[in-house]
């Protein structure tokens, strides 16, 4: 206790100097009852230079100072605070009501080390998880763990700690072969009114070694008891192999409360894409959101909202930087687009891509296995040196339902699930997952065509390669600085930066800036007037800018080149001479005039190219206008289109002068798809940079963004 009065008397004192004012975060009851002793961690990223080197936390409550706990995980180049971990306890909090936590730095160097779990287990907490298999009950007991084993500190201080364990379920002193549970018990030792404070166990169950043989489905009775207590029971759960569940329990007082980061601050980091903060999320959106998550099941290897089979086509709110729930958080803080952004978060674990290696018991590395491959295809797994090969086993149980799963992923329609919550909880899980999906990215394709242990993801769709390159990106900047996979992800993220930027940005293997087939052989695969194979798709070398330009906001210094030479083509389909900005968004560009030939040099030619029927004839509407004939973004070119619609029995409202062909109104049209490529090539600075930004944002037809934001960024 002297230690915390001495850290409490330090704390309040330094927030009583000068202090440099920080974001303030808005924490609101829940319960409508008042609530004492309430604790609070979130996670918080600061922007460069704003908590140096030295600098320390203080939190004002009321107005008043209060301790705070700052666990710091990661640094920018220039040592000052990228991400931490805030918390603090405050002392109390009325019912419905909202209170300011104003944060500031102050020139103060922070409390010593944490506590050790042995006051809590001498309290006699105990966590158990049960899993009954076929009769016989497999356990795992985190009280035992955290004495017999060596854990994890990931909170460590006077005002919370937590520590982490994993071990696997046995029964009779046998180790089940797949499952392995995972624990982090966060104690609040001044939380609440009890006399050992509040303690958060966070359970998750695993499915997930990577070598392990005959991987499959299990089912078993789930059950988890925290202090002798039943807290969950499920019976009969199908888990599926390589995935794994979540639950968060409360010993003493839970605390019922929703905190609210500081928008502005948050977007300012450059963490997060420059949302445009004019959009309002619709109240109504945010209602049936939560109506529909509650409703659907949200339990073990459920997902609800996202579409199951991701590989499925068409426009939808999980495609993006962010997906459209997450987006209507970042823009709300509304607590039900968080219930949403994190529950996507956690059943993220559902999907099959989570291979743990037992001897790190980190995600699988490339570089360690460079021929690993989650399936075999021929001998490319095979490892030359250690004469093994090292794809991971297959499920081939011939039980019925042993290796069934309801989702099938992939690159090409991937959504970001774990980034954000992470950002904003600091909880492990989500950056596990993380890890998960950003290395299931590398260990899916096929070793040679990702260069091995270099991690290349050129051998995908060009969307399959903005996305992943997005998710390693956020791996390599927010993972802590001394996790052992921070240099994997920031190594295999630049061998991707230096590959695409010899390839393009300083080869120059075409003029216009998308991106060809001398990265992958799906890049120029569209047909069209010109003849098969060669046509690209705008919108999804679109996601490829936006990505790389998100990598360059992020701070990542090798992402300039290649964003640099990329925005020259959404910028030339808005302003080149020779090509109509109405059609900048259009589904397949003509790239070629063969799939021999040479590319086009300009945007002209390659409009000319594009702009005709699918047998190379001008297109002529019933009144014998041809439509390349009609002034850009005029009234008369809107005019020969509503008769090409009438002409082909479409039935849609007049199109105005200025619209924007590929579905301009919908929140998920090409134009859409296309915006954050344009804010992200605004701010190079190269030529017509602003320029083709504003004269999009001019156009005639806008989508309303208020319902699905995940494409409503702006040049910042």
């Amino acid at each position: 206790m002297k230690s915390f009065l001495s850290f409490l008397a330090a704390s309040l004192l330094a927030g009583a100097a000068a202090a440099a004012p920080l974001p303030s975060l808005q924490v609101s009851d829940t319960s409508a009852q008042a609530q004492a002793g309430v604790p609070v961690t979130v996670g918080h990223v600061f922007a460069k230079g704003d908590v140096k080197v030295g600098d320390y936390f203080a939190a004002a409550y009321k107005g008043v100072s209060i301790p705070v706990q700052a666990d710091v995980k990661a640094r920018h180049a220039d040592g000052s605070v990228r991400h931490a971990l805030i918390s603090t306890v405050l002392p109390q909090l009325a019912g419905g009501e909202t209170a300011s936590v104003q944060l500031s730095t102050v020139p103060w160097a922070g409390p010593g080390g944490g506590a050790r779990p042995d006051a809590l287990l001498a309290s006699g907490f105990s966590a158990l998880v049960r899993l009954n298999i076929g009769g016989v009950t497999y356990s795992a007991d985190a009280a035992q763990l955290l004495a017999s084993k060596p854990y994890t500190s990931w909170l460590s201080g006077p005002l919370v700690n937590e520590w982490q364990v994993a071990g696997p379920v046995t029964a009779n002193g046998v180790a089940h072969p797949h499952l392995a549970v995972r624990f982090a018990i966060r104690h609040y030792p001044l939380a609440g009114a009890g006399q050992f404070g509040a303690t958060r166990v966070d359970v998750t169950v695993e499915n997930n070694w990577a070598y392990e043989p005959d991987p499959k489905n299990v089912t078993y009775d789930a059950e988890i008891l925290v202090n002798n207590q039943a807290v969950y029971q499920k019976a009969a759960l199908t888990h599926y192999h390589h995935a794994r569940w979540r639950k968060l329990f409360w010993a003493g007082a839970e605390p019922k409360v929703h905190v609210k980061h500081d928008i502005a601050y948050l977007l300012g980091t450059r963490a997060l894409p420059n949302y445009d903060r004019t959009v309002m999320p619709s109240q109504t959106a945010l209602a049936k959101m939560k109506t529909d998550w509650e409703a659907a099941d949200s339990g073990p290897m459920a997902m609800p909202l996202v579409n199951k089979y991701m590989p499925s086509t068409g426009g939808r709110p999980d495609i993006g930087l962010q997906h459209a729930w997450a987006a209507l958080y970042i823009l709300s803080m509304d607590a039900r687009a968080r219930q949403v952004t994190n529950g996507l978060g956690d059943l993220a674990g559902s999907w099959p891509v989570h291979y743990r290696d037992r001897n790190t018991d980190q995600v699988v590395s490339i570089v360690d296995y460079p021929y690993v491959r989650d399936q075999r295809i021929g001998s490319d797994s095979y490892n030359p040196v250690t004469k093994k090969h090292e794809d991971m086993p297959r499920c081939t149980s011939t039980e019925a339902g042993a290796c069934a799963t309801p989702y099938t992923p992939d690159t090409a329609h991937q959504p970001s699930f774990a980034y954000l919550p992470y950002l904003l909880t600091g909880d492990t899980y989500y950056l596990d997952e993380l890890h998960f999906w950003a290395n299931w990215n590398l260990v899916t394709m096929n070793p040679y065509y990702r260069s091995l242990s270099k991690g290349l993801v050129k051998g995908n769709q060009v969307r399959g390669q903005a996305w992943s390159l997005r998710t390693l990106g956020h791996a390599a900047y927010i993972t802590p600085d001394a996790h052992p996979m921070k240099p994997y992800f920031n190594q295999v993220l630049q061998h991707n930066l230096d590959f695409y930027n010899t390839t393009f940005a300083g080869g120059a293997t075409n003029q216009l800036g998308f991106i060809d087939n001398t990265a992958t052989s799906y890049a120029v695969a569209y047909d069209g007037p010109t003849g098969p194979n060669t046509g690209v798709a705008p919108w999804m070398d679109d996601f490829f800018t936006s990505a790389v330009g998100h990598l360059h906001e992020m701070g990542f210094a090798g992402a300039e080149p290649i964003l640099t030479w990329k925005a020259r083509f959404p910028i030339g389909r808005m302003m080149a001479g020779g090509y109509c900005w109405v059609d900048g968004a259009v589904y397949a560009l003509m790239v070629r005039p063969s799939a021999t030939s040479a590319y086009f040099s300009s945007f002209a030619e390659a409009y000319q190219a594009t702009m005709r029927n699918n047998d190379g004839s001008p297109m002529v509407n019933s009144t014998g206008a041809r439509y390349l004939d009609q002034p850009c973004g005029s009234q008369a070119q809107a005019d020969w289109r509503t008769q090409a619609d009438k002409d082909a029995k479409v039935w849609r409202t007049p199109w105005l002068a200025g619209e924007m062909t590929g579905y301009s109104a919908s929140s998920e049209g090409y134009p859409s798809n296309m915006q954050p490529a344009l804010a992200m090539a605004a701010a190079t600075g190269i030529p017509d940079a602003r320029e083709a930004w504003n004269r999009f944002a001019s156009r005639s037809v806008k989508p309303n963004y208020s319902e699905r934001p995940q494409f409503a960024i702006v040049p910042r």
